[in-house]
């Protein structure tokens, strides 16, 4: 289910109403409060376990490759689940069986279920929505209180949807994915429910007075599929689903944009906007600002390009003229673009403001409200009702500003009060009714703080998450590695004893334009740092951390630049004297996985162990599988001879050698991972099983593309990390 944001703080872009422009989803969930905030952004995905790629055994051999293992990808058949839990078997025996192990899962457990957490909230009018789970809510809970309640220490909630009595009245895995309330008056709910937790939706119509769903053939009821939905009224909204025989991309998302009307099936819903196949998706949504109401339709072509409509009463498109690749959103009469490539004399980067009217009928007058420099880049931007916060990353440290348009012009000022040593991101605005905002501060060693605010008043702390692990004596520092080209890559190093060498965790991701800032983990304290062990960040290429640029210089042929900074961070913390290569781990998922698959195959020597979690690792069929044609703007084309070229020097599936001395890795996915596909990591574990390497591997039958449906397999799964890892760098 695609659920309406104004502020996607997690992936480093933030629009105004009516939201940011469609995307699919990128490999890697992005960091931050996935779990914690309502109502959560999800981009769908193929929603059948064997979706387009995934094939039976007896259809192994293809015309481009012999791959003895590609009988794998079919997703659940009992011959390959059988492997799944042999593999499953043997790792789960040898890591798990301790009192250690328990101990260690049931501390991280406790850090998941705590009811100290933040309760991370969307104001929405007069109500706060929250969607919270704990040990006794395994599934969780939907609810939603007032500020006035909200503020105290212990609010009184009132639950709209327990989801673990509708699984257990349903005979259904529900795992939440997100809802979407239909201002002004908050009656009724779009809301998506996921099985086991893949990206596919269930949407289902909610009465929020009745506390029911809405069932029926007047019910806006859409079956499990890859689902952009959104209010328009309260008898319409603007759906795009799988309608049947071409009405999906190549990448398995929305070719076709539909106004569906109450009382009518979905099947003679009005197409709107119909895209190519060969787009990743197109979606329409309205924007119901006051005095301001208009519709809006998006084609994205790939993954950073796009052309933008706004959809006239009578059917009329009108293109939005903006950079194909820039990000563009439109509040009240404010149009805002920030470049991802030169535009006007501007550089990658910008943020430009024009009068929306006037920009429609010809005129390019802009305004500079963010100009990128060598050290800062902009990370995020949310409107409240008349002001724009604007967050920065300066050397991937956050400072947060406060715009305000005038009849003279913008004004531009810094927000006051913001703490010190954290990053900060905007958690919540609610445009449609006040200047009110939330911001989330966090630091490696400082627990997160909410902070409230609204526009001319002092910001208050409202809430305060505990500290999960003891900090005495940990340290945080900034250090940059010289890249393989001359770059400087910053990278940052958490512990206590990183004067001398001590096992390391050096994490990556390098793609997509995420930037991977500082942030409190309960669990990377208790089960790392607490130990006496080092934390690194690497903030590599392929990252947003300076900007598209940081980005760009990583696509495609240009691939090997986010690994040769990943390989020299790592050598950087060897000659620091930080740790030593045998004691050296890295850990990355998804993209990310990708890199750490490069990692095992180009820089063996490098790395103690590896953990390489959800991972695209076989780059001749990457986008033949599920959502992977989606990225081929990133990546390149393995169809495409010329790319392949290049693909193939990397492509770790293709490039393993059985004469290499690999550390040892421990490789994990999930079979309800409908958005990077099983076979990825099925297919490199059998590979490295023939050619003799140690190779640990476990998939949990649940979790989507986050590994994990709930917070006891989301326990498990850590603990199993952190006691693999800490084998591997003790022996």
């Amino acid at each position: 289910m695609h659920v309406r944001r104004y502020c996607p703080a997690a992936t480093g872009s933030c629009s105004a109403p009516p939201r940011p422009p469609y995307r699919a989803r990128q490999p890697d969930p992005p960091t931050g409060f996935p779990d914690t905030l309502t109502p959560l952004e999800r981009r769908t995905a193929p929603s059948l376990p064997r979706a387009r790629g995934s094939i039976r055994a007896e259809h192994q051999m293809t015309d481009d490759t012999n791959d003895p293992y590609l009988w794998l990808e079919d997703v659940t058949g009992d011959e390959q689940l059988g492997w799944v839990r042999a593999h499953n078997d043997r790792t789960v025996d040898e890591y798990t069986r301790t009192e250690a192990f328990e101990t260690l899962q049931s501390r991280i457990r406790e850090v998941l279920d705590t009811d100290a957490r933040i309760p991370y909230a969307r104001r929405r009018g007069e109500y706060l929505y929250n969607y919270w789970r704990d040990a006794r809510h395994v599934r969780g809970l939907w609810r939603r209180t007032t500020m006035e309640q909200y503020l105290r220490d212990a609010p009184d909630w009132d639950v709209l949807v327990d989801l673990d009595a509708v699984a257990e009245a349903e005979g259904e895995n529900w795992v939440w994915s997100g809802a979407q309330v239909l201002r002004p008056d908050q009656s009724r709910a779009l809301i998506g429910l996921s099985r086991g937790g893949a990206d596919a939706t269930v949407i289902r119509e909610f009465d929020v007075e009745s506390r029911k769903f809405v069932d029926g053939p007047d019910s806006f009821t859409v079956p499990e599929a890859k689902t952009d939905i959104g209010w328009i009224d309260a008898d319409t909204v603007y759906v795009g689903t799988d309608f049947g025989d071409g009405s999906l991309t190549d990448s398995g998302y929305p070719r076709l944009a539909k106004r569906w009307r109450r009382g009518t099936p979905l099947s003679a819903a009005e197409t709107v906007y119909e895209g190519d196949k060969s787009d990743v998706a197109v979606s329409a949504w309205y924007d119901r600002t006051p005095g301001f109401e208009r519709s809006f339709v998006e084609r994205a072509i790939d993954f950073y390009t796009s052309h933008r409509f706004e959809l006239r009463p009578d059917g009329e498109l009108v293109r939005i003229e903006a950079p194909d690749d820039a990000k563009v959103s439109v509040y009240r009469d404010h149009l805002l673009i920030r470049t991802r490539s030169p535009w006007l004399g501007h550089p990658a980067g910008t943020l430009l403001a024009a009068n929306y009217p006037e920009f429609l009928a010809g005129s390019r007058e802009m305004t500079v409200l963010f100009a990128p420099d060598a050290h800062t880049s902009l990370e995020q931007y949310a409107w409240t009702r008349n002001h724009l916060l604007v967050v920065a990353l300066r050397d991937v440290q956050t400072e947060v500003r406060m715009l305000t348009p005038g009849a003279d012009g913008w004004t531009d000022r810094p927000l006051e009060d913001v703490p010190a040593a954290t990053s900060t991101s905007v958690i919540d605005v609610d445009p449609l009714e006040s200047d009110e905002f939330f911001l989330n501060s966090s630091g490696f060693t400082v627990p997160a703080t909410l902070l409230s605010g609204t526009v001319g008043s002092p910001l208050e702390s409202i809430k305060q998450a505990p500290a999960f692990f003891d900090a005495e004596n940990v340290t945080v520092t900034q250090y940059f590695a010289t890249s393989d080209d001359g770059t400087q890559v910053p990278y940052f190093v958490v512990g206590r004893n990183t004067s001398s060498p001590a096992p390391t965790l050096l994490y990556g991701y390098g793609g997509f334009e995420n930037s991977m800032v500082p942030a409190y983990s309960g669990g990377v304290g208790l089960a790392w740092l607490e130990r006496g062990y080092t934390y690194v960040i690497a903030n590599i290429r392929g990252g947003g951390e300076y900007g598209p640029q940081w980005h760009t210089q990583a696509l495609k042929e240009n691939r090997p630049r986010v690994f040769e900074d990943f390989a020299a961070v790592a050598r950087d913390l060897v000659a620091r004297g930080i740790t030593t290569a045998d004691r050296l781990g890295i850990q990355g998922g998804s993209n990310g996985g990708l890199l750490m698959g490069v990692m095992l195959t180009r820089y063996p020597e490098l790395f103690g162990t590896i953990v390489c979690q959800v991972p695209l690792l076989d780059m001749k069929r990457y986008h033949l599988l599920l959502a992977g044609a989606s990225w081929m703007a990133e990546y390149g084309d393995p169809d495409d001879p010329d790319e392949w070229a290049f693909l193939r020097e990397y492509s770790p599936y293709q490039n393993t050698d059985p004469d290499a001395a690999y550390p040892p890795i421990l490789i994990t996915t999930s079979t309800r991972d409908d958005r990077v596909h099983p076979g990825h990591a099925r297919k490199m574990v059998a590979r490295l099983e023939e050619q003799g390497h140690e190779v640990w591997y476990y998939e949990n039958i649940e979790g989507g593309h986050g590994g994990a449906a709930d917070n006891a397999q989301a326990a498990f799964k850590a603990a199993l990390t952190f006691t693999f890892l800490e084998r591997m760098l003790s022996r």
